[in-house]
């Protein structure tokens, strides 16, 4: 019979109000990502309120630590299943603020209807009406009295019965003492055992991760100053996406004096968005440099002080894990480092984020580069090989399938191999002569515009400073900076007047980066006719199409477009030629630019 390795009991709310102000478990701090919307907070308080179930809360307590004296520490619980929902409940019974997933503070004012018994999210009409209490937060204050509620509700609305809006708010108020089941895991739990059922939770239909059981555990542990590393990212990530944040931040007395946070105070007037980390990026990131492994759930079990050999715990692996990973968070937040990886992406090409569709693939080249800066690789090395990792990676899609298998396999070989060596390797396997004269023409063969192979391709031109389709002076960056400049070579009325579907007319192969003045004046035509007269004007020197006026002009600007030639006799009947000569001459200069970096 196997052995129950957890027990089940029953908690007032009261007791995780209790919990969180006695520091005793590890609950999200206020400046997390909020990701439940406004109607989940107000549906799980009438939960409450009508006595529904509303799930488990699943606690563990950390492994016990053989200390120095060989005595075992006593570790705090950790939330692993629960966090939206107590934080929910934050919200909405203690009108705490809330950081939505853009880093910006929201109030989640719930609305109470003591004649229907109805929540509501607040709202300006709500607020106006003398039926509702607008904010039940004012209910759970510890000084409310609420018979002056009740007594001032039913001045307004006398028809209501005293005695029953004193019931109905006694209730409300009563939320505090309902129970909510705890799941409490047993301490000395195998942490991949932990880890796996952490994995296997879903929170109310949002999908959990092993990042969250990072930041749980990582703020559970103050004997390391676990809470303030765990800070620390979730500042850096809240910075880097909102700048304008810093004034708030700056209020945490304790933090402001941290090395952290003069580390990471560049970001108050940083408006790159290139690169914007969440904190599950910024983990990754940290834990596979720092550590050479790519599996997240190894980093619970190394700050819990695991020995992988002797499958113990040990003081020393968690004070040693926890040194490590205050490294890696400087590293990682380290003005120069951030900066520089920035410079080389835009060096690639890559100068809007609509162009960089995987976040893995960022993330390790990242890897990748404070890698190489802790062998102390020279610069130029240093920018080469991040280059061309990054670009590999995206024309692979090298980190798309099962990102943290792909993390260990490659930070292990680069270690073992050295990342020049180790990329060659790579690129001998899956960017061989097949793969260009071959394999990349087929991934041209697709109507999603935002085509990792496309997104290559813009960069090259990008790289190459060429200028946009029939235009003289405007480059393909300033138009891939300003508004969306994609547009049809056959016209996308043109063809579909001849009856082409939607997944045809918008082949990757018919796009190109072209000024929206420039494609108003082509409008529908047909390509014999408008690039009939784009020759015309290069003769004559009257413009129509853009400001080319010479042939030999033209014929650059096309061939760095990839245009086949003869696109002045080029009919309905030789669109799907067409396509196929385009991406072979886009699969080519991809090859070119590859080879450049």
């Amino acid at each position: 019979m196997p052995i129950q390795r957890y027990s089940v009991k029953q908690e007032p709310i009261e007791t995780l109000l209790a919990w969180n102000n006695s520091d005793e478990i590890a609950i999200p701090e206020i400046q997390r990502p909020f990701v439940w919307n406004s109607t989940k907070v107000r549906d799980l308080i009438d939960s409450l309120y009508r006595g529904y179930p509303i799930g488990f809360l699943i606690t563990w307590r950390t492994p016990d630590v053989r200390l120095k004296d060989g005595s075992n520490s006593n570790g705090k619980r950790i939330l692993i299943d629960g966090q939206q929902r107590v934080t929910a409940l934050f919200s909405g019974l203690l009108g705490q603020r809330v950081v939505n997933k853009d880093y910006s503070q929201k109030r989640i004012t719930i609305a109470f209807h003591p004649g229907e018994e109805r929540f509501e999210v607040s709202n300006a009409a709500i607020r106006k009406s003398q039926e509702w209490i607008p904010d039940i937060a004012e209910v759970f204050k510890p000084d409310t009295r609420l018979r002056n509620i009740v007594d001032n509700y039913c001045e307004v609305n006398n028809e209501m019965n005293i005695n029953t809006i004193d019931d109905r708010m006694e209730r409300l108020k009563g939320i505090r003492i309902n129970t909510i089941g705890i799941i409490q895991l047993n301490p000395d739990l195998d942490v991949e055992k932990v880890t796996d059922i952490f994995v296997r939770i879903n929170s109310q239909g949002v999908a959990l991760n092993t990042a969250d059981f990072v930041m749980s555990k990582m703020a559970a542990s103050e004997e390391y100053n676990g809470h303030v590393l765990r800070k620390s990212i979730d500042y850096f990530c809240n910075l880097a996406i909102s700048p304008e944040s810093y004034q708030n931040l700056s209020q945490d007395e304790h933090f402001v004096n941290s090395d952290f946070f003069k580390a990471m105070e560049w970001l108050r007037n940083e408006r790159e968005d290139l690169y914007d980390p969440s904190y599950t990026d910024m983990l990754r990131v940290t834990f596979t440099t720092e550590f050479k492994r790519g599996r997240l759930g190894d980093l619970v079990a190394l700050l819990s002080g695991r020995n992988f050999e002797t499958r113990s715990f040990e003081e020393v692996i968690a004070e040693t894990s926890f040194e490590k990973l205050k490294e890696g968070i400087m590293h990682y937040m380290n003005e120069t480092n951030f900066k520089r990886f920035i410079m080389i992406l835009r060096s690639a090409g890559f100068v809007t984020t609509s162009m960089i569709r995987s976040q893995n693939t960022l993330n390790f080249a990242y890897i990748l580069y404070l890698t190489l800066r802790k062998q102390s690789v020279d610069s130029s090395k240093i920018e080469t090989l991040v280059r061309r990792w990054f670009v590999m990676s995206v024309l692979t899609a090298r980190y798309t399938g099962s990102p943290e298998t792909a993390f260990d396999f490659d930070i292990r070989n680069i270690h073992e191999h050295g990342a020049e060596k180790y990329l060659e390797r790579i690129e001998l396997a899956d960017l061989s002569n097949a793969f260009w004269n071959v394999g990349l023409p087929q991934n041209l063969d697709t109507s999603v515009a935002s085509s990792p192979y496309f997104n290559v391709f813009l960069a090259s031109q990008v790289k190459d400073n060429d200028k946009g389709f029939l235009s003289s002076d405007i480059s393909v960056r300033d138009l891939l900076e300003g508004q969306s400049n994609i547009h049809h070579i056959f016209p996308r009325k043109y063809l579909q007047s001849h009856g082409l579907t939607k997944g045809k007319y918008n082949q990757i192969a018919n796009y190109v980066v072209m000024q929206s003045e420039i494609n108003i004046a082509i409008g529908a035509k047909e390509p014999s006719i408008y690039f009939s007269t784009v020759l015309d004007q290069c003769q004559n020197g009257k413009s129509r199409f853009g400001g080319i006026n010479t042939v030999e002009e033209l014929q650059k600007n096309l061939d760095s477009h990839c245009i086949p030639i003869g696109m002045e006799t080029k009919t309905i009947e030789n669109y799907n030629d067409f396509l196929t000569q385009r991406r072979n001459l886009i699969a080519a200069k991809i090859h070119n630019y590859y080879e450049s970096l």
